[in-house]
């Protein structure tokens, strides 16, 4: 069956071919069951891909789009593209992303949250199995995505699932406790959703989930060297070009991990901005568990950010 390019026109040629890759891959995802005609993988496709995906219009209407969030929705197609070239090995056996599968409830987040004037991001380092791997959205804990941040839309499933870790989207009933006490400690301090996000946004470094055959989560360190260098190099540049979208002055890591690789990216890339970090909510961090909101709370508050979400 041949497949037909629509005319799109991009000024920026030196994202040409980036874009073509990116199309490509859309187009496809929607011949691959029209040539075949079997229903069952055109479902599996309509989960995996089509509603995962942007159309061509809507990818179209991105790559053209001067406003902060179709800026920094550009950066996170561009950056899919370039992670559909890796690879990984064991001790990875399933990898998602959220940013295809989950990509309806992304765009909403994005879209409802992501504006002008912001001067504060939050930056994660990947998903966890039961947040934005379930809702698209970082830290997203399904009742506080669906009842604090009002988030809606259709979430699809990944091309290989862990049995363990089925997406369900947001009709998924596991709360991450990370991102239950992240969202939950904003919304407390900021009661509307207006009052964070005016100054602030959230993102992940990385949207990719990475798990080991018994269904283990791994973080990108525990990946083998070449990979972990190959997907950071990408998550890198695509932080900066989200930095220099949103324009912020100031970058908070949560977590170590996530501030270190912050620091060390926007300095090489000579974007001045200040990097600070804050005390990941894992309940795998003893600390964490021992008062994670106060610590938090008074580590903003030196940072004079606190100021910004209870004026």
């Amino acid at each position: 069956m041949p497949v037909v390019l629509a005319q799109f026109q991009y000024p920026d040629s030196g994202q040409y071919w980036l874009r073509v890759y990116f199309l490509v891959g859309v187009i496809v995802a929607q011949c691959r069951w029209l040539e075949n005609g079997d229903v069952s993988q055109r479902d599996h496709l309509l989960g995996e891909d089509l509603t995962g995906l942007p159309d061509l219009a809507a990818a179209d209407q991105l790559f053209n789009g001067s406003t902060v969030a179709s800026r920094f929705l550009r950066a996170e197609l561009e950056l899919n593209a370039r992670l559909r070239t890796l690879s990984f090995g064991k001790p990875v056996r399933y990898t998602y992303n959220p940013l295809e599968y989950a990509w309806d409830t992304h765009q909403c987040y994005v879209e409802k949250y992501c504006q002008e004037g912001q001067s504060v991001l939050f930056l994660g380092m990947n998903p966890g199995p039961f947040g934005m791997a379930q809702t698209g959205v970082p830290f997203g804990e399904v009742k506080a995505v669906r009842s604090w941040l009002k988030i809606t839309g259709a979430v699809g499933r990944p091309a290989e699932e862990h049995p363990k870790r089925r997406i369900t989207g947001l009709d998924c009933t596991q709360s991450e406790v990370s991102g239950a006490r992240f969202w939950g400690f904003f919304q407390e301090l900021c009661g509307e959703t207006h009052n964070f996000f005016r100054h602030c946004f959230v993102h992940n470094l990385c949207p990719l989930i990475f798990m080991s055959e018994s269904g283990k989560n791994l973080t990108p360190p525990e990946l083998p060297a070449a990979e972990r260098d190959a997907l950071l190099s990408c998550c890198d540049s695509a932080l900066c070009q989200v930095v220099t979208a949103l324009g912020v002055s100031m970058v908070i890591g949560v977590g170590k991990l996530a501030e270190q690789r912050a620091r060390r990216a926007l300095a090489e890339a000579g974007i001045t901005v200040r990097v600070e970090g804050i005390m990941h909510p894992s309940p795998r961090n003893p600390l964490a568990n021992k008062g994670w909101a106060n610590i938090v709370r008074d580590k903003l508050d030196n940072l004079g950010v606190l100021s910004l979400l209870t004026s």
